[in-house]
């Protein structure tokens, strides 16, 4: 059985699950809790993965797969059921793209405000971070029609578990103000059953 290096923590990890569950491969990959600290390096880990990052996937025939959209893609290729996630159309990457940019502001900006010792913060580099986010919430708010108006994709499952990680990690900085459609459209992503059985939960951090 695949063996997926996972952490109920992490936003990227989160997306693979996602795309298991929507495939309906979450029952057929073994999952195991693997810290992946970004100022803690993992030796273990970085065994397999030279970037000590997860999700990092270990199939059967002993090949690794990482990161969150090559195993994606994989999820896409071996899951017989649900949705296609990666259509011919470029526009489902692109927007997965959009969302895991989301995730690339999030993570440094959670490190610099909360990992970081208060004496090296920068408050220029948090006022970026917040400006891309909100950037990125507005195109979305804009573009809640043309993700309707198509089916299900890898996109899609990006921009949404993106938003999830701002609830979990940015919650008082209320993307959904201001934004209704977007906030309605995330509504929806969240009934979905694969979001419901994937929630994030914290965990303490390795020492």
């Amino acid at each position: 059985m695949p063996l997926l290096h996972w952490s109920p923590r992490s936003p990227y990890v989160r997306k693979v699950m996602v795309a298991l569950h929507e495939k309906g491969l979450a029952g057929q990959v073994e999952t195991v809790r693997t810290h992946a600290d970004p100022l803690i390096p993992h030796p273990g880990l970085m065994a397999l993965n030279p970037l000590s990052k997860i999700p990092t996937l270990e199939l059967d025939d002993g090949s690794l797969l990482f990161d969150s959209h090559v195993i994606c893609r994989w999820a896409d290729r071996s899951g017989a059921a649900g949705p296609r996630l990666f259509p011919e159309d470029l526009l489902a990457e692109r927007d997965e793209a959009l969302g895991t940019g989301l995730l690339d502001v999030a993570l440094p900006w959670l490190v610099e405000a909360r990992l970081r010792p208060a004496a090296q913060r920068s408050d220029d580099m948090i006022a970026v971070y917040r400006t891309k986010m909100n950037r990125v919430a507005d195109w979305l708010e804009d573009h809640v029609p043309a993700l309707e108006a198509r089916a299900f994709d890898i996109g899609h499952l990006s921009i949404g578990v993106a938003l999830c990680y701002l609830d979990f990690r940015f919650e008082a900085e209320a993307w959904r103000n201001g934004r209704p459609r977007l906030a309605a459209w995330h509504a929806a992503f969240a009934a979905r059953p694969s979001v419901q059985a994937t929630a994030f939960r914290d965990d303490p951090r390795p020492t």
